[in-house]
């Protein structure tokens, strides 16, 4: 494993993974410091991450305080993705109906119709968190010379 590696060595392998898993685990930290997961469906753009979801929930009162998450994908036991990432919510309506038209216009499984959750783009309870990941690690338990890591520049 290379002690420093671009995430543009990563990007194809990273790409290929989530999008094909899918679904992944996300967790936040509660004001009391304990963490909470949930399943989320995001859609990564390079190494952008957003994520469709509920503005009003318990995961914003998370974010509200500790704007970090950590994501888990783990279709494949032996080859999961674990992303580290800082959480903000967008609210530039061009930079959200860009993120709805993407989800309606990538095949599924990874696209999909968020007006089935909001019914339209302009419906107030849809917010949009792009996470931007510090961390990214590509595991391989049969393999931990496979293992690859990526960090952002601090």
């Amino acid at each position: 494993m290379s002690n420093k590696i671009s995430f543009a060595e990563i990007e194809a392998e990273f790409i290929e993974r989530v999008h094909t898993m899918v679904w992944c685990n996300c967790a936040t930290i509660d004001t009391q410091q304990r963490p909470r997961s949930r399943v989320l469906h995001p859609i990564w753009e390079g190494a952008t991450c957003w994520i469709a979801t509920t503005r009003d929930s318990t995961k914003s009162r998370h974010l509200e305080h500790n704007a970090f998450a950590s994501l888990a994908y783990i279709k494949d036991p032996f080859k999961p993705v674990y992303a580290e990432c800082r959480a903000e919510w967008i609210d530039d309506p061009e930079i959200k109906k860009r993120f709805w038209d993407l989800c309606q216009t990538t095949p599924e499984p990874l696209g999909y119709d968020p007006g089935i959750i909001w019914g339209n783009v302009e419906n107030p309870a849809y917010g949009l968190l792009r996470l931007t990941p510090w961390r990214i690690e590509l595991y391989d338990l049969l393999d931990q010379q496979n293992r690859k890591i990526w960090r952002a520049e601090a």
